[in-house]
């Protein structure tokens, strides 16, 4: 599909959801610019970013319920398990599966766990993504900024074979997009930093008046606390500014930190047994890159993309407080009696008896862990010294005695044997 930047994005999933997203994102900037006259995208991307994420608010507490829970539901799954292992035929399947969904049911969550909540947030994020790094195709007026120039700029002799030039410069190719398209030359403006409108001005000086008013009017757009987002840290860093060289230094750090603490609010797992031993290094490692992997993303995408970025993070930070401080102060013992009523009124529905609490299982659960290896050496140990103490028994009995007797057998069956 031909200019997918101006012409919003048209994937058969990220396509549908970020053009809902588009809506809201021009929503917000035209909410400021009619009733508070401000035109700025940084600020819309902020709030954007905050709105989206509170929408998304009921997905995130059922994946941190079930994160939560997990430490108390796993023991429990783990002793059913033990429970019926070795055996494989259907009854005992059947009623392994009865006992764990009512494990799950007790605790008000589902056996999917947090999967299906990651499933549905993550096309949102991309599409989120999509929105904010593609804003003229999503925000009428921004867009609108640039038509004046790109209606101007398309009559002009060479205009299609100078953009087709910048724009390979900036990811822009003629095997993905159509320059003889007016989207397309938006989508190169859009890309454009103060190099490319000097170079634009000077080859067409007659629209010179035009190309300042468009770069003046965009450039106050992408403006917020100083720093344009349309450009990158890395780029920010060439323009000898300090102020812009300390902007451009905060944001990959700020992407990294609020990143960092985000991990560090997220639910920990339980490391009591090896298996979770082994995945929770996995996660510990992962969380350690993420933070990094944020500042080299931050610090050479445009600032806009590193203003999501840390934006996105603080909001989950606070999300992530919130949802810590009410998950501790949860009656666990009044959650289980309410799912259990729940549960009931389900199965009578069904016709099916009360589900009772399987207590078997939960004191189970709290016992202290069996270590596997001491009490394999504890068994090893012990048929060693049966072993010994049987051929002790055998080679020293008393002639006449049954033992006797019985190694006499033993001994003229191996003899016959060989």
């Amino acid at each position: 599909m031909l200019g997918l930047l101006a012409t919003q994005h048209s994937g058969f999933i990220l396509g549908p959801i970020a053009k809902l997203l588009g809506l809201i994102m021009n929503a917000i900037f035209d909410i400021m610019n009619n009733f508070f006259g401000v035109q700025n995208i940084g600020l819309s991307i902020i709030l954007f970013t905050v709105v989206v994420y509170m929408f998304m608010f009921p997905l995130t507490y059922k994946q941190q319920k079930f994160s939560k829970m997990n430490a108390k539901i796993s023991p429990e799954i783990k002793a059913i398990q033990k429970k019926y292992e070795g055996r494989q035929d259907q009854a005992s399947m059947m009623a392994m599966q009865e006992e764990t969904k009512a494990v799950y049911a007790k605790y008000g969550v589902s056996p999917s766990g947090s999967c299906v909540q990651l499933i549905i947030q993550m096309p949102i994020l991309f599409a989120l993504y999509r929105v904010i790094y593609n804003v003229p195709a999503y925000i009428s007026s921004v867009k609108d900024a640039f038509m004046p120039l790109v209606n101007k700029l398309f009559t002009m002799d060479g205009a299609i074979e100078y953009m087709t030039e910048v724009g390979a410069t900036v990811g822009i190719t003629t095997k993905k997009y159509d320059f003889a398209q007016l989207d397309t030359f938006v989508d190169v403006l859009n890309k454009f930093q103060s190099a490319n409108w000097t170079d634009l001005a000077t080859k067409y000086p007659e629209l010179s008046d035009l190309i300042l008013s468009t770069q003046s009017e965009i450039d106050q757009m992408n403006t917020f606390l100083g720093i344009n987002i349309a450009y990158s840290p890395s780029n920010l860093l060439k323009t000898g500014s300090i102020v812009l060289m300390v902007g451009a230094i905060a944001i990959p750090v700020l992407a990294a930190l609020t990143q960092w603490l985000n991990t560090k609010l997220m639910p920990q797992m339980d490391m009591s047994d090896n298996e979770n031993n082994a995945m929770g290094q996995s996660m510990k490692q992962m969380n350690l890159m993420m933070p990094l992997m944020s500042a080299v993303f931050c610090f050479t995408l445009p600032s806009g993309m590193g203003l999501y970025w840390i934006v996105s993070a603080v909001v989950r930070c606070a999300q992530q407080i919130v949802l810590n401080k009410h998950f501790d102060n949860i009656d666990l013992d009044a959650l289980i009696q309410a799912n259990l009523e729940k549960l009931n009124e389900k199965r009578a529905k069904q016709g099916l008896p009360p589900q009772k609490l399987n207590e078997k299982a939960i004191k189970a659960a709290q016992a202290k862990p069996v270590d596997e290896a001491k009490l394999a050496a504890k068994k090893a140990a012990t048929a060693e010294n049966i072993k010994k103490a049987t051929a002790y028994y055998n080679d020293n009995a008393k002639p006449g005695s049954l033992a006797s007797k019985a190694n006499m057998v033993k001994k003229f069956e191996e003899k016959n044997t060989k």
